[in-house]
């Protein structure tokens, strides 16, 4: 039987070829997924072997540059009762996280943001990771990183209970796409080398994140840790820009890796 090769090996071998060209500036590698895509692994698996070689990497998750709680419960008083709800474009400090990576080009130390997913908010400053800068790699990861806006004439009609029930008008869902079409894209323009992890379709997305969740229930308790009903509606909030995400990156993307609902990769794409 032939061996499976990795996500993380394929986007290995990848960036090694890109770090040839390089001349001192940090790469910024940008790995767009599904919840429960693997994304953390992968990235957790190319640091770890990258820095046994002697390379500076720094990791970033979009998850971890969510707004405060207090600040989503602001702007669900606001704007829209769904914004109290993290994880969709404009729940997001996207300006900490355009800092971030310019820090991270400069000299010095820098600190890296952190969120608590147990406790749904923030971690203290005193928890973050910090690097020194400047780094060879940056890993920028997350669900929607990369992510472009859908045209609005396809926002019309609710595309799952969550839309239809709570958001009718489409109010909630017009300012997501708003949000993502602004500063989310000066976000996202700093990606060098953007690799798509490609689920086989979103119906496996709630599987994946109840086994996520599970995982962190095992960890810790707290105000963040959802059961079977609240996670089923929390994963509707994701599965619009979801299924635009897996629908015209792919045309897009420098790599798209292709994995199963075991999340093995069957097949790779790249214009490398």
């Amino acid at each position: 039987m032939a061996e499976t090769i990795s996500a993380a090996r394929i986007i290995d071998s990848a960036v090694r070829k890109l770090l040839r060209d390089r001349k001192g500036e940090p790469l910024i590698v940008g790995l767009c997924g599904s919840q429960g895509s693997g994304k953390s692994t992968t990235c957790g698996e190319l640091a770890e072997g990258w820095r046994r070689e002697g390379l500076r990497v720094a990791v970033l998750s979009l998850d971890d540059l969510y707004l405060r709680r207090a600040e989503r419960q602001h702007l669900a008083r606001d704007v829209h009762p769904l914004l109290a709800t993290r994880g969709v474009p404009g729940t997001h400090d996207v300006s900490l996280g355009i800092e971030t990576l310019r820090a991270l080009r400069e000299h010095g130390p820098v600190k890296l943001p952190r969120f608590d997913k147990a406790i749904d908010d923030r971690s203290p400053e005193m928890y973050w990771d910090e690097v020194e800068a400047p780094v060879d790699i940056i890993l920028f990861e997350g669900w929607c990183v990369g992510a472009l806006p859908q045209d609005p004439s396809t926002l019309v009609h609710p595309i799952n209970a969550l839309e239809s029930h709570e958001d009718a008008d489409g109010r909630w869902r017009n300012y997501v796409n708003e949000q993502l079409q602004g500063e989310y894209q000066t976000l996202f323009a700093q990606i060098d080398f953007l690799v798509l992890l490609a689920a086989p379709s979103f119906d496996v997305v709630l599987r994946w994140r109840t086994q996520q969740e599970r995982e962190l229930a095992q960890r810790r308790d707290g105000p963040g840790v959802m059961d079977a009903a609240a996670l089923m509606r929390f994963v509707q909030h994701y599965e619009r820009l979801t299924r635009h995400v897996l629908d015209e990156m792919p045309g897009r993307a420098d790599l798209v890796i292709a994995i199963d609902a075991d999340r093995t990769v069957l097949s790779t794409s790249s214009s490398i």
